[in-house]
């Protein structure tokens, strides 16, 4: 495996790269621009890359589904951090390009719901056609293939292109969240601010089937954060669901909650326990943990019913 090259959704200039780019250890490693979601995932998983940093996950659109699907069916893969960042569009444009003139436009699918407003009050007649990435986007506005494209204006250098308008969302404080994704390997300890990420195929589809599940949570005080079902590819009403929970695997009520999911799902794949970004421990934020659900109160009970066992309850 090359320690050396981390790969990402492409080409140069996404709001991927930017945030990949924030990462300490970016500063010393080759970044390799990839044309997809399962190519960056690809490289990783044949060893041709250390780690891939990948959207998973966008205020206002929710999941994103390509990294999603990838890590669900695929080749098993390991997230080990993740990366919040702020998003705003600018419209770039050739030199010299009016508002008037721009009939085309072009970005990410994910980027149209977060302008789409904008687009309606501003170029109400513009005819969207969807890009790979946005930075791609600005690509085909450089060939000349579209009039504009929605994209990060730190893309405009890059491609030669002049940012029309900036600052450009109509929801406030969008951001996306993106994964460093690499190959399956020990969770770093906990930080006490940690979430982890699990993937949980039912055993059969009945009422409260997905009630059973959530309640191994809910029992042990596990906050959930995300819950998105994807379809497993088996025919209609076939859905295995993606999971989001506050905590690490090394954590007991997390751990247990675990176990539980594995005695009563048909397959259960952990994706990961990763440190939370911008978010500090409870306890240092005036969050503390919800009585009975800490180590040592978890460790407690163990103790009583051994004792009870024992005859010594």
């Amino acid at each position: 495996m090359s320690a050396t090259r981390f790969t990402y959704l492409g080409p140069e200039g996404t709001f991927t790269e930017a945030a990949l780019r924030t990462l300490p250890e970016a500063a010393t490693r080759e970044l390799v621009p990839m044309v997809s979601v399962p190519a960056a995932l690809d490289a990783v998983r044949c060893g041709e890359a250390a780690a891939a940093l990948v959207p998973i996950e966008n205020s206002v659109e929710g999941g994103v589904t390509a990294t999603l699907d990838e890590l669900v069916s695929g080749e098993p893969l390991t997230i080990y951090r993740e990366v919040l960042l702020p998003i705003a569009f600018a419209l770039l444009v050739r030199p010299g390009t009016k508002l008037s003139d721009v009939k085309t436009v072009t970005g990410h699918p994910v980027a149209q719901p977060q302008v789409r407003n904008w687009l309606r009050a501003q170029l109400p007649d513009a005819v969207w056609e969807s890009a790979a990435s946005n930075a791609d986007g600005a690509r085909l506005v450089q060939e000349g293939r579209f009039d504009a494209a929605f994209a990060g204006e730190f893309a405009a250098a890059t491609y030669g292109l002049e940012a029309l308008v900036t600052e450009i969302h109509d929801a406030e404080n969008a951001e996306t969240r993106f994964v460093l994704v690499g190959r399956p390997a020990r969770p770093a300890a906990p930080t006490g601010a940690d979430k982890t990420s699990v993937v949980i195929w039912q055993r059969d589809d009945r009422p409260g089937a997905l009630l059973e599940l959530l309640q191994e949570f809910a029992v042990r005080g596990v906050n959930l954060m995300l819950l998105q079902s994807r379809p497993t590819g088996a025919g209609i009403g076939n859905y295995c669901f993606a999971i989001d929970a506050e905590g690490h695997i090394g954590d007991r009520r997390v751990g247990e909650a675990l176990m539980g999911l594995k005695r009563i799902c048909l397959e259960v794949r952990f994706l990961g326990s990763y440190p939370r970004a911008g978010v500090p421990a409870p306890g240092q934020d005036g969050r503390p943990l919800r009585p009975g659900t800490s180590d040592a109160e978890f460790v407690e009970a163990a103790e009583w019913l051994a004792r009870c066992q024992d005859g010594r309850g």
